[in-house]
């Protein structure tokens, strides 16, 4: 089985993603997600000289993964400015768009980044270091009702808005400051026998809302319609539900409410894309077993009409 892995991250479903891009040699390809560059590594092999691979990551640890080839460009900016910085290089049309979502294993595994609910460390959960929302400051400082909203829609939990109020009440005696602070706060409303999985979840819907993560993937999916080539692929690789959503409307409809539009004349439903995986890939076994961060990865395929 065909798998990249290095101390920044091991590339997730890396045989499938390659596959499913029908590489041509000489055409041009994005890799949304480039962090620890096995993706785009795997897709410089199969291009030959006159092929182009351009990368975005706006994760400054990233840029340390910059690969040394004349036909790659990495773009230390954040995927929504797909369109933009790609006109700079005067590119208006692709031949495939590539996106691992979601957070890097280097992302969890540096502690002081606050992604790990396995470390204690400053509420941080930025992907952009130079961003100033972070998730220590959406505890302290978001309302009753921002932080209902975040843990209802994002985590997806049980009693949120009992939860937010506790926050609310207990930031009041003392600044949240750290994971293990807020741990402790949640404490009382913590699942015993599913503690992993509620931090988890809340942990996710912070960072959710500290990136704008739904926000920007919309905006990016938009984008990515707009300049694939007919025939052009787009693979996406999601990690939880709202993500994947996203990905399948865009994928059905066109665009990323999952609102169907009709043909004016005949009334018949507009297509943009065929849909190549009617069911999500999903790791393997081994490939869970090697790599336990792959377990929740679901990968969507389509071509542009």
């Amino acid at each position: 089985m065909l798998m990249i892995m290095n101390s920044y991250h091991t590339a997730v479903l890396l045989h499938d993603c390659i596959n499913n891009l029908n590489i041509k040699p000489n055409g041009v390809y994005i890799d949304l997600t480039f962090g620890g560059g096995g993706h785009s590594k795997e897709i410089l092999r199969h291009l030959n000289q006159e092929g182009k691979l351009f990368a975005f990551d706006q994760d400054a640890d990233a840029q340390k993964n910059k690969l040394n080839d004349e036909r790659f460009t990495l773009i230390p900016r954040n995927f929504k400015f797909l369109k933009k910085y790609l006109r700079l290089y005067g590119v208006t049309k692709v031949d495939g768009i590539l996106g691992d979502l979601g957070v890097s294993s280097h992302q969890f595994d540096e502690a002081e980044r606050g992604f790990s609910i396995r470390f204690d460390a400053a509420l941080d959960m930025r992907m952009n270091q130079t961003n100033e929302l972070s998730a220590k400051k959406i505890i302290n400082e978001y309302d009753a009702k921002q932080l209902t909203f975040i843990f209802k829609t994002y985590a997806e939990i049980q009693n949120p808005h009992k939860i937010a109020a506790h926050i609310v009440n207990q930031r009041e005696l003392k600044s949240i400051e750290t994971t293990n602070d807020l741990k402790e706060v949640i404490k009382p409303y913590t699942p015993k026998f599913e503690e992993h999985k509620f931090l988890a979840k809340i942990f996710q819907a912070l960072r959710i809302e500290v990136n704008q993560e739904l926000e920007v993937l919309s905006d990016c999916l938009g984008q990515c319609l707009d300049i694939l080539d007919e025939g052009g692929r787009l693979v996406v690789i999601s990690y939880h539900s709202l993500e994947d959503r996203l990905v399948k409307n865009i994928i059905k409809t066109g665009n990323v409410n999952g609102v169907e539009e009709k043909d004016m004349i005949y009334g018949t439903v507009k297509k943009v894309f065929k849909n190549l995986t009617a069911k999500p890939i999903v790791p393997t076994e081994e490939e869970i077993k090697n790599n336990t961060r792959a377990r929740s990865a679901k990968l969507r395929v389509a071509e542009k009409i």
